[in-house]
Formats: C-alpha cells, structure tokens, sequence
C-alpha cells in the first residue's frame, strides 16, 4: 500500500465552512467511512492515507464542495453515501443524484436521491405507471414513494393520495385485538402516518385526510374500488397474498401511478401462503410499463449498523 498526501484549497471559506460541517462532523464521518485522515485547517483540507483512496476522497470532496457552493445542504449521511458511490462507480458525478430534487420537506429538508438505487428508483416512477421498489429496511423504499405522491399532489398532477398497507402481520388476527376498526388498524399504519408528518404539517395532512385527499387504508378496504388520477402506494408487499397483490393492482384508474414497496426477505405470511410480491415479481417483468428496482444493504442510508445488522443476517442464512 503507498501512503500519499494531498492539499486541497478551497476559495471560498463560507462554503468550505458548510462543507466541512459544525465541529468539521461531515469531515470525520468521511475520515470513518474512507479509512484516510483528513485535517482542516481554514480552508485548506490535507488527505493523507493510501494513495488510491486518497484520490477517490479528493474527488469526493470536490464534487461536494460543488454542491454546497450551488446552494445544495449537505448532512453528514452525504458524505458517507457520496463516498461509497465514488467507490462502486468513480465515473458518477454526484450532482447528477444529490441536486435530484424529489420534494422540500415540512422541515424545509430537501429530500434528494441517497444513491444511485435511490436515483433509479426515484427515476423509474417517474417513467413508469407501476414501480416496485424490493429491497430491505432502510434503503428508503416508502418514505420516497410518499414524497413523490405528495410533490405530484403539490404539482396538481394528481388528485389523490392512497396509501395501504396489509393490517395482518406475523400471524395476528385483528380480530383479537381492542378496540373498533380504527383502533385495529392504526398500529400497523403508523409508519405511512409518520411519513407523511415528516412531509407536511400535521394540521395539513388531517384537513386533506378530512376530505379525502389522502387516504391511510388497510389493504382490505381497497377491494372493488377503481382510483383514477391517484397516487397509489403499496407498503409491506410481502405480506400479501397472490390474491390481494392481483386486487391491488387492478385497482389502478385512468391517469393513476402505483408503488409497490417490500422486503421478500421479511415475510410474515404462513408458510402454505405464497406471498403475492414475490409471485409478482416473477410472472410481471416483462410487462412494459412496470418496473421492478431491487435494492440491497448497500443502499440503507440508515444508521450505519443496520447496513452491517443486514449482511449478518444475509451470512447466517447462507
């Protein structure tokens, strides 16, 4: 291994400032992720370590500092997935993913592509009229589902949002749970609840829930309904029968787009059940208009462990 150094001078210290980060953090989260050891000093960054990295860092580091000076915000969560796709792919330019922007958030965040399954996701809905996004926790499958629905909501594109998801898992019975059917089902909601918060204030999202321009169902309530000029998306897939996937797919109206989203590794269906996500993705992608974007441990953007939680698991069941 041949240890380098190399200066970077940056000529602007405003946006060096927010390059580096408050306390220089977005510096040593890609210290931890590169393995190379960068100082700061003003606006002079020196990069030391193994000669190649160092070279896939600089660029890192430049193209960044490109998107800071355009005006992009950069989070610490940046700079590990900017570096981890310069090391799949040194070719990518990062502006090409990171300026994509899908939505500006309630919190005034704006919501980007993490990486490039993220970018062909993110592009694939907004190609076709029936996207499934496959792939485990983490990788932002339904959190950009539900900010792509609430944009085209925003740009009139559609009327409506509808979000499902099935409200029997692991075995339960709702039956056996308290409560009417509301109190049933909102548990397993939850999560498109809170997807939905992070987009838009509280008060917003119960006015349009009110008068139903956004719809949390379970996935039963969906059957006989036909949704034209709609946003429909599909969560925890694995967990439908074949039967179900068939009905929710037919569900699909004039000038309406659906998403799909699950994990076939997480299925909670009995063993004698086959689950309608995986049968889907075997008898549907030849189909023009639906695509089928698969995602893997490389593409969470979570907390660094759950990357590492994923591929343990993946080991162990060999």
């Amino acid at each position: 291994m041949s240890t380098t150094a190399h200066k970077l001078v940056m000529d602007d210290t405003g946006v060096t400032s927010l390059l580096v980060g408050p306390g220089c953090e977005h510096i040593r989260v890609l210290e931890k992720t590169s393995g190379i050891s960068i100082s700061v000093r003003g606006t002079e960054l020196l990069l030391t370590g193994d000669e190649d990295i160092v070279a896939l860092v600089a660029r890192t580091i430049e193209e960044l500092y490109g998107l800071a000076r355009a005006g992009r915000p950069l989070y610490g969560i940046d700079f590990e997935q900017a570096f981890r796709l310069k090391t799949r792919d040194s070719s990518v330019k990062l502006a090409e993913v990171f300026m994509d922007k899908v939505f500006v958030s309630n919190s005034k965040r704006v919501i980007t592509p993490q990486g490039l399954g993220q970018k062909r996701y993110i592009d694939a809905i907004r190609e076709h009229d029936v996207v499934f996004g496959i792939g485990p926790a983490g990788t932002g499958k339904t959190y950009l589902a539900v900010a792509m629905a609430v944009a085209a909501l925003q740009e009139r594109s559609i009327k409506k949002i509808v979000i499902s998801r099935p409200a029997v898992e692991a075995g339960e019975k709702l039956g056996f749970l308290p409560g009417d059917m509301a109190e049933k089902v909102n548990p397993y909601l939850r999560p498109l609840y809170d997807a939905l918060h992070d987009m838009m204030e509280a008060e917003k999202v119960d006015r349009l829930m009110e008068r139903g321009t956004i719809e949390v169902v379970p996935l039963a309530f969906m059957r006989g309904r036909t949704l034209n000029d709609s946003f429909i998306i599909l969560d925890e897939a694995q967990n439908t029968t074949s039967d179900q996937m068939k009905m929710f797919l037919t569900r699909l109206g004039y000038e309406s787009k659906a998403v799909i989203t699950g994990d076939v590794t997480q299925v909670d269906l009995s063993t004698e059940k086959t689950s309608g996500l995986i049968e889907a993705r075997s008898i549907l992608s030849s189909i023009e208009g639906i695509s089928f974007c698969e995602f893997s441990e490389t593409d969470v953007v979570r907390h660094p462990l759950v990357r590492d939680v994923i591929r343990a698991y993946e080991r162990a069941r060999g």
